[in-house]
């Protein structure tokens, strides 16, 4: 009786770790088929943005490598990268250096992930002019130089996949280059670039904390 006890504890025992092991086998499936399909849709959506751009007469700059490899790689990065990734693309057109034009194309990329969180600059401003702290002029004149140290200091956090350049057949060129940012690590250099914007503005630092809830993604 003791031993047939034993077994019985022992089975109930190993059914947890059994339906355990089911489990992650099929979350790995669904994994895998995830995979599968992000895969698939790389490859459309490849296809179709070398289409564009090859018609256009776009070419990779500074590598041997073909227009296709490279969109793949980048799409592969930001799958990797899940929700985190995020994807921007700075354009300079009418430069007559391809060198100048990758800076401006860097700069234009920064540009545009400050433009991202224009919406949340409306709904700091309404929530901290509600109740008088701080004027609009007061408001406006941190949040100039926000953007500023954001715009400056985000560059460290954009990781370029490649470029791309168009020959104008003027004597200019047009660049273009991906980009992709990691959203947790730009939140601690938004934080960085926040507590830099402050020295500017004593009201600001009246609502450090409210603001910095905006900064953080809690508002």
């Amino acid at each position: 009786m003791k031993k047939l006890l034993f077994m019985l504890v022992a089975v109930c025992l190993l059914l947890p770790s059994a339906a355990m092991a089911d489990d992650d086998k099929k979350a790995a499936k669904v994994a895998e088929k995830e995979r599968k399909e992000r895969l698939k849709e790389n490859k459309k959506e490849s296809k179709r943005k070398i289409k564009e751009l090859s018609k256009d007469g776009y070419k990779v700059l500074g590598s041997s490598r073909s227009l296709e490899s490279m969109l793949m790689a980048h799409y592969d990065k930001l799958d990797k990268a899940g929700d985190d990734a995020r994807e921007f693309v700075g354009i300079a057109t009418k430069v007559r250096s391809k060198n100048v034009g990758k800076q401006m194309a860097a700069n234009n990329a920064a540009i545009a992930y400050v433009q991202e969180y224009r919406e949340m600059r409306g709904r700091m401003l309404t929530d901290v002019t509600a109740d008088g702290s701080m004027s609009e002029s007061e408001f406006e004149h941190f949040y100039s130089a926000f953007e500023s140290e954001i715009q400056k200091d985000i560059k460290g956090e954009m990781t370029e996949s490649f470029s791309i350049i168009k020959d104008n057949k003027n004597g200019t060129y047009e660049v273009q280059s991906f980009f992709i940012v990691n959203e947790n690590a730009a939140t601690k250099t938004r934080l960085r670039s926040l507590e830099n914007a402050l020295k500017e503005s004593e009201a600001a630092q009246k609502n450090a904390e409210r603001i910095s809830a905006f900064v953080r993604g809690e508002k």
